[in-house]
């Protein structure tokens, strides 16, 4: 079976990509995700601070490690991590779809507030900017905490 694949398909599928960016090293991506179309560049962090305090918050809630919440949602830590600590980390669209099924959170909306979607309701992320500015933690380390800062840092202190 030959596929032949004319100049003016080529053109169409081109449209649909829109001004996404595509070459080497860039991530394709699918244009459609759970009925939603996909945006990459929607301008606003203060949505993704929120979702990755979210994420942090409903962890802590259920007493989780990031570890444990990797496994039992099924994504891999080195996302969640950057989640949860990186503001301009944009998450993939299967951790925060496997992490709303988790959650028990609308898929549409947790999106919304990954930055992964054109935000369509701005109650939702008026809201989510008032989260994330009322959820920075203050309260003193736990001990389990202090351990693990402290034995980091000795680790960090040693030279080669």
């Amino acid at each position: 079976m030959k596929i032949e694949i004319s100049k003016d398909w080529c053109l169409k599928m081109a449209s649909l990509e829109g001004d996404t960016e595509i070459g080497a090293g860039v991530t394709a991506a699918d244009p459609l995700f759970d009925g939603e179309a996909e945006t990459q560049n929607v301008g606003e962090d203060e949505p993704s601070i929120a979702f990755g305090r979210f994420v942090r918050l409903m962890r802590r809630n259920k007493g989780l490690t990031l570890e444990e919440l990797a496994e039992q949602a099924d994504i891999d830590v080195a996302e969640l991590v950057e989640i949860e600590d990186d503001v301009r980390h944009k998450a993939e669209l299967r951790s925060v779809y496997q992490l709303a099924n988790y959650f028990q959170v609308p898929r549409g909306n947790l999106m919304q507030v990954a930055g992964l979607t054109t935000p369509k309701n701005d109650n939702l992320i008026h809201e989510a900017v008032r989260f994330a500015a009322r959820s920075e933690p203050v309260a003193a380390l736990s001990q389990a905490e202090r351990a693990a800062l402290e034995a980091f840092v000795t680790v960090l202190s040693e030279r080669d």
